[in-house]
């Protein structure tokens, strides 16, 4: 009996066969260009769609994607990969290596590679301790399996990267007083895009400030690494420097050119037009007890309220009002305030009311204010440390003329008729109250100035992987208290409701 003849299989097409590889990216559809990361991967699938609607024929298929291996295929699936110990950051990998098609970067740029990591050894130049981006093991590196080193050099960049766009200190790490923060930038998307440009480098170094402070703080610390101290300012030292220049990365990177800049712990404000100062003067802050410290914010001037009313929120009512009015029943008459049903109090306007004859409205989430006192002696005071976190403005009449484009006889002629008036700005006009106790002068010069919070050293520990218990000790050690805040003083004042 013949044996049944079996038909040979008929061989059917592979999905991506019939496109090639080596497509010219003048071929590509609606002038679609491959991105530096994605050579040898996968063209975007949703320019080519769109091309393939108005052509004839099928559309045709993308090449294929190599599936990823090893850690890069656990990575995609959603897994936090793990070097040595350390949990790397999934999240970042994950959308840097998305843009690469989850394809190893690094093979056949050895010599960028070796650069970045050099970069990455060096962040101590900006204030970094480079053990946050495994300065250890990137010396090491050799000894890790490739797909390990792959991941390992990628995350040092990327972290490294963010730390100088927004601060090493993760927003969600930060205090509940340091509201600052950069604009968002996508260093995934950066670096990405940086691969094959002319100084990769140069590319993620551009992410740091480059405000004068930032420029004269790393010139500072780089001359007290190198023990040349000559220039420098009296009281700096390297803890310091790399603690305000964490600050000076929580800024925009583009501050706006009319702006209201107050640093606490130089007790002044500054009016900047088209980046020039073109007003200053003394201002007195919060004190150090930490309930009524004066926060670090970014807000917007809004209006002016002439001859404010004072609402004064139900916790500084508990903590100040109601123990002054057990000690003295007449308190509240002779201060011209009402208690409120709401547990808050109001005080009614006038040149004797705690807010003055204008306060300056500025929205936010801490209830702190610019505005006038009746106290005109505490500014002479070389301890302006009074207030219950508001700024209290020495000319507050000039300033607002300065805000308005209006005469101080105009606006004096407004206040005199007792009548509560807001009067908006044209234009909102940002403020940034900001505590720095290092920064550079209009000199260039690093000025200093004490650290009345004990701000400096939680910043310092909480930029050290494993910070020396010896070295916060002392930089939280007690500071000189210098002259005693005054006994009475109103508290810190609301929104006007």
């Amino acid at each position: 009996m013949l044996k049944q003849m079996r038909r040979p299989p008929v061989p059917r097409p592979r999905p991506g066969r019939e496109h090639p590889r080596g497509l010219a990216e003048s071929a590509l559809p609606g002038g679609i260009r491959r991105r530096a990361c994605l050579a040898g991967g996968t063209i975007g699938l949703a320019g080519l769609a769109l091309a393939g609607c108005a052509a004839r024929g099928p559309a045709p298929l993308p090449p294929e994607r190599p599936e990823p291996k090893g850690d890069l295929a656990r990575l995609r699936d959603g897994a936090d990969p793990i070097v040595a110990g350390e949990t790397l950051d999934g999240p970042l990998l994950r959308r840097f290596y998305a843009l690469c098609g989850f394809a190893p970067v690094w093979d056949g740029r050895e010599q960028l590679a070796a650069t970045l990591a050099e970069a990455v050894l060096r962040s101590g130049a900006h204030g970094f301790d480079p053990e946050r981006f495994h300065a250890g093991l990137l010396r090491r590196m050799a000894m890790f399996p490739p797909l390990r080193r792959e991941l390992l050099l990628s995350h040092a960049i990327l972290t490294y990267a963010e730390a100088l766009a927004h601060g090493a200190i993760p927003a969600g790490q930060r205090k509940h007083r340091e509201s600052l923060a950069p604009e968002p930038v996508d260093v995934a998307a950066v670096l990405a895009s940086a691969l094959d440009g002319d100084d990769p480098a140069a590319a993620i170094e551009a992410l740091a400030p480059r405000t004068e402070t930032y420029l004269a703080l790393r010139e500072a610390l780089r001359r007290q690494r190198s023990g040349d101290a000559a220039g420098g300012a009296p009281g700096e030292s390297r803890h310091l420097i790399e603690a305000n220049l964490e600050r000076q990365r929580w800024l925009p990177r583009r501050l706006p050119p009319d702006r209201v800049w107050v640093n606490v712990p130089d007790q002044t404000l500054v009016l900047y037009r088209d980046d020039r100062p073109v007003f200053k003067t003394r201002v007195i802050v919060g004190e150090e007890t930490e309930r009524k410290q004066s926060p670090e914010l970014q807000a917007m001037i809004e209006g002016a309220l002439l001859n404010p009313p004072w609402v004064i929120p139900a916790d500084i009512v508990a903590a100040d009002i109601l123990p002054r009015l057990a000690r003295d029943p007449e308190f509240l008459s002779r201060n011209n305030i009402v208690l409120l049903p709401n547990g808050e109090a109001k005080q009614a306007p006038g040149p004797t009311a705690g807010l003055g004859v204008i306060m300056f409205d500025m929205p936010n989430r801490f209830d702190v204010y610019l505005h006038d006192t009746p106290d005109r002696a505490a500014f002479e005071r070389q301890n302006r440390r009074i207030s219950n976190g508001c700024i209290r403005v020495e000319r507050p009449l000039e300033f607002a003329a300065q805000l308005m484009d209006e005469t101080i006889e105009a606006l004096a002629a407004k206040v005199g008729t007792g009548t509560t008036l807001r009067k908006p700005l044209r234009s909102p006009v940002p403020v940034f109250l900001t505590y720095h106790t290092a920064f550079a002068s209009p000199e260039g010069r690093v000025e200093v100035r004490p650290d009345f919070y004990g701000r400096d050293a939680a910043v310092w520990r909480r930029l050290q992987k494993h910070p020396p218990e010896s070295v916060v000790a002392t930089l939280a050690a007690p500071k000189p208290a210098g002259a005693q805040p005054l006994t009475a003083r109103p508290p810190r004042p609301a929104q006007p409701r």
